[in-house]
């Protein structure tokens, strides 16, 4: 077996390929930029080696730096992680000649898929169902539009090397392809270095559901049954299963088959997943196309770990090593269901904007029933693991990926998992950035993902004003507000227990009045604790430095994050926070003369609704905008967003010129 591995990746998968290699008694090594210097996966490894400065392009994307270090630290195999250099032939080629095993697939297999248009092309050699569109590449946008209007309208507009939503866009009409075209070569050309685009037909009500596959180097090639991506954001996968509520097993078996088909054309061994688009209309069963096929490791592999009882990883490094996999077809079986949230550094309640900062506070759910190094173990009533790779007071970089960390639960049931998520999601606390825990809550909360009926637009059509928090209801409130009353006692009784008080001893009464989202309860907290002269059974206690209540509310748990905001209490459970204002009854009384702060009126400025680099301005002092007119480009993250007016206007004067560095809220522009 290998003596000693070399992760040429960051963060949690970083992490996560450490410890497998560490189960096996592999040496690791850890590559990192300046930004990384002190990150988890550098503290975690056996050695570490500084690759450059904080952009990728200076640093992880260096592939002759890995190839330096793994020659330094006498590693004798790469493993690539996600990505970054995973999908790049000539970097596996240069494993090779260096005498260096490469944890993944053969050069030719990485060449073949990694390239869209191409792939397509072996794909329908090798009978795998293809989506309609153009096989080829688009010369300008006089092209883009002569192909979508041939193939109908909606198209999908994708960058040819492309890969994690970016580089793509839809487009509903020949407006949107010459709008859209340009943008996707450059995002094209900035994330990946290649500016070429296709155009296929966009498949409506789809389902984006992948299939794992694993080979070796003696021609043995398996599937490991399917993961369903279909809840995405801007073509970026959100929340992740396996087994998809919609695959039968028939269906299943003719997706497997031909992405073993697919694979073995190619000469694939490793782990790979193939991305299939499925039509959610067609209840045959066979509506569903080649999208692409990933020649890595992919983020969502903890599903199929854990439905499975496979270790990925260990896979992996074992088929490097020369060995043969020690199971066949016959043998895969799917157990359970496992349910994967992505947790994101971005704000869901002001539009998804990126959040950069520091993790001021970072206290995941602890995991249970499950080592790292076995992710099949499976308690009797399901488990929680957090795969992540950053800690407390880790800085999140707007140089990198927004991902902080993959929370995944696995039960007997496809509900029992999602309890899991919605319970583990109320124990995550995190403070200092924006995050999206609320957002994810609500997701596998509601109606719509419990029943399964899921497509890529999931999100669109369900919060198309955007998200405001998951909808109480009346019990939930109840169990808050009781929960408030108990709190805010609590503290009232802690801070009478102060010795030398000028007025003597303080008497803290056990009645509250609580108002949560504009409903008022009446709660009593004695003996026994009564909402509006009803009892609910309490069994759990809060001190003051608690973030997190946890308590037994009428024989169910409930974990409440707690925040002091101003005058009130901010609790957040289940998926949205709500601000809850306690007062005893003589302060209640008096609770309508409380004056309500206006905030100031910004209407007559663009903002930068997130931090980036302006990259383009489109207008000037003097110049009249109509509503909906592109006024700048910001860059966040390697991704373009357009920022339109709201209204019709005179621009005064801009404060800032393309290339500029962009704070979140600057006025970028000041209208009359």
């Amino acid at each position: 077996m290998f003596k000693k591995i070399l992760v040429a990746n960051r963060g949690e998968i970083a992490c996560r390929v450490m410890r497998t290699a560490k189960k096996m008694g592999i040496a690791t090594v850890a590559v990192y930029s300046d930004a990384d210097a002190r990150a988890p996966h550098v503290l975690m490894a056996d050695e570490a080696v500084r690759l450059g400065p904080a952009p990728a392009a200076e640093s992880y994307l260096k592939a002759e730096l890995i190839l330096l270090a793994a020659k330094e630290t006498g590693a004798d195999c790469i493993h690539p992680g996600y990505g970054f250099l995973s999908e790049r032939e000539s970097f596996a080629k240069a494993c090779a000649e260096a005498g260096i095993a490469f944890v993944g697939p053969p050069p030719n297999a990485i060449a073949a898929m990694g390239d869209k248009i191409e792939s397509k092309k072996l794909a329908k050699a090798a009978g795998v169902n293809v989506v309609p569109g153009f096989v080829g590449v688009i010369e300008d946008t006089e092209h883009a539009v002569r192909i979508s209007n041939e193939i109908g309208y909606p198209v999908m507009m994708k960058a040819s090397a492309g890969g994690g939503g970016k580089g793509m866009r839809l487009a509903w009409s020949e407006a949107d392809v010459r709008e859209g075209f340009e943008a996707t070569k450059r995002e094209g050309l900035a994330s990946f270095g290649d500016d070429r685009v296709f155009v296929e037909k966009f498949i409506e009500s789809p389902r984006h559901i992948e299939i794992q596959v694993l080979g070796d180097q003696h021609g043995n090639i398996v599937y490991l049954g399917e993961r369903e991506c279909s809840i995405q954001r801007r073509h970026q996968k959100v929340v992740e299963e396996a087994p998809s509520p919609f695959v039968t097993p028939e269906m299943r078996k003719a997706m497997g088959e031909q992405a073993v088909a697919l694979s073995r054309a190619v000469g694939y061994f490793s782990a790979g997943t193939v991305e299939l688009i499925v039509s959610g209309a067609d209840k045959t069963g066979q509506g569903f196309y080649f999208l692409e096929m990933n020649t890595r490791l992919q983020v969502e592999h903890p599903v199929t770990e854990a439905v499975t009882g496979l270790d990925l990883v260990e896979q992996m490094i074992r088929v490097a090593y020369g060995e043969k996999l020690a199971f066949g077809q016959d043998d895969i079986k799917l157990t359970g269901w496992a349910i994967e949230n992505r947790v994101y550094a971005e704000d869901p309640y002001r539009g998804f904007l990126p959040s950069t900062g520091r993790l001021v506070r970072y206290r995941p759910p602890a995991a249970e029933e499950t080592p790292y190094g076995a992710p099949g173990t499976r308690g009797d009533h399901g488990y929680v693991r957090v795969d992540d790779g950053v800690t407390e007071g880790s800085e999140i970089s707007m140089f990198y990926d927004p991902m902080i960390a993959k929370l995944i639960t696995w039960g007997e049931t496809r509900d029992e998992a999602a309890d899991l998520q919605v319970a583990a999601l109320d124990r995550f606390r995190i403070d200092g950035i924006g995050h999206n825990i609320d957002f994810l809550s609500a997701l596998v909360q509601h109606p719509r993902f419990r029943e399964g009926a899921l497509t890529t637009g999931f999100i669109a059509e369900e919060y198309p004003e955007g998200f405001h928090g998951a909808p109480a209801s009346g019990a939930l409130k109840r169990k808050l507000a009781a929960l408030a009353a108990v709190i805010d006692i609590e503290r009232a009784e802690r801070a009478a227990a102060t010795s030398g008080q000028l007025n003597g001893p303080v008497t803290v009464g056990d009645e509250r009045v609580v108002l949560i989202d504009g409903e008022r309860f009446t709660v009593v907290v004695d003996e026994d604790v009564t909402v509006d002269g009803e009892p609910m059974e309490i069994d759990g206690e809060w001190q003051a430095d608690n973030l997190i209540l946890s308590a037994m509310v009428d024989g169910a748990p409930l974990s409440v994050g707690v925040a002091r905001k101003g005058a009130a209490w901010k609790l957040t459970a289940h998926g949205a926070s709500h601000l809850v204002e306690v007062y005893p009854p003589h302060i209640a009384q008096f609770r309508h003369h409380m004056i309500e702060k206006v905030p100031p009126d910004m209407s007559k400025f663009l903002l930068a609704p997130m931090p980036g680099l302006l990259t383009q301005l489109h207008v000037s002092p003097g110049d009249r905008v109509e509503a909906g007119q592109p006024l700048a480009v910001v860059e966040a993250m390697k991704m373009e967003n357009i920022l339109r007016a709201e209204r019709a206007g005179v621009v005064k004067a801009a404060n800032f010129g393309a290339g500029d560095s962009l704070a979140v809220d600057a006025a970028i522009l000041e209208f009359e």
